[in-house]
């Protein structure tokens, strides 16, 4: 099988079966595989002891210990066929969990605040005990912006490149920049090499998720402000899902928020959309995470196609 055509295989195994909890709870996750690896190498590396010049040499060497263990792993199941590869691509997947989580949001939400606030603390890092219901769905819709990009996009670009292999890389990568590539005491030396590598593998696919939002909802000429707004974010990548996402829903997002008891003034995202938002819009951007989806999947099956032409 080619690699458009195992990815487009995992893309319709992730929709239909999303994260079995009966597997899983009986397996260790992948992500929990790579995390417990990140884990030894961040404990047995990361020493207080050494320079700060050690620690970035050697956090720059747990990066390509990462690359090459996802590359041998990725190779290796590869080799049983292209079935178990799809099986094994559709766990890196996270389309349909993405979208309960949402979800699992939505419906707390319209129970009380306290309810949404709760919920939506299980998919962002910061602070949540003082936001309003507003806040909650606003957080809800930018993580699910970012992490439509993230974890669905980005694994799907480089799978279409090179199949399982890279995959896991860009998950190695992803997991730990998600845990080492923090400005921290700790880490800002030692997890720079993940940080920086993390924002190079999602430099195309962050873009390309914006563009693809734009298209579908005609959004075209407002591209240029996208773009705007997207370089002036504090990320080097969230900021493009999540800009073209505002004026998709026709809502503000970002602006102040608590990290650690501490208020950062953010400036609003699509500053003219709605501020009163709710459970409604969330409820509409998953439909617009499912469109993208399918503009994924069509996109895999008509590189399959092309490939089984030529």
């Amino acid at each position: 099988m080619s690699h458009a055509s195992v990815m487009a295989l995992a893309l319709l195994l992730d929709a239909a079966f999303g994260e079995p909890r009966w597997l899983w709870s009986r397996l260790p996750h992948p992500a929990v595989l790579i995390g417990r690896a990140i884990g030894f190498l961040d404990q047995r590396l990361n020493r207080e002891s050494r320079s700060a010049a050690q620690r970035k040499a050697l956090g720059m060497l747990t990066v390509v210990i990462l690359c090459a263990a996802a590359l041998a792993v990725g190779h290796l199941l590869a080799g049983f066929g292209g079935l178990v590869e799809a099986l094994c691509a559709a766990v890196l997947l996270a389309q349909r969990s993405l979208a309960e989580h949402l979800r699992d949001v939505t419906r707390a939400l319209r129970l009380s605040a306290g309810e949404g606030r709760r919920m939506v603390a299980r998919i962002v890092g910061r602070d949540t005990k003082d936001m309003d219901a507003p806040a909650v769905a606003r957080a809800a819709i930018e993580s699910g912006a970012e992490n439509f990009s993230d974890g669905v996009l980005a694994p799907l670009f480089w799978g279409l490149i090179g199949g399982l292999p890279l995959m896991l890389l860009y998950k190695a990568v992803n997991t730990a920049d998600s845990m080492i590539g923090y400005r921290t005491a700790r880490h800002g030396d030692f997890g720079w090499a993940a940080a920086r590598f993390d924002d190079l593998l999602n430099l195309i696919p962050a873009r390309l998720s914006a563009l693809m939002i734009a298209l579908w909802h005609r959004q075209g000429g407002q591209w240029g402000e996208i773009a705007l707004e997207a370089r002036a974010h504090r990320s080097p990548n969230a900021g493009w899902p999540e800009a073209a996402m505002a004026r998709a829903l026709g809502v503000a997002l970002s602006g102040p928020r608590s990290y650690h008891g501490q208020m950062q003034d953010f400036a609003y995202v699509n500053a003219a959309g709605a501020r009163d938002i709710g459970p409604a819009q969330i409820e509409a951007e998953i439909a617009v995470l499912w469109r993208i989806w399918a503009m994924g999947l069509a996109a895999a099956l008509a590189l399959a196609a092309l490939g089984a032409a030529v």
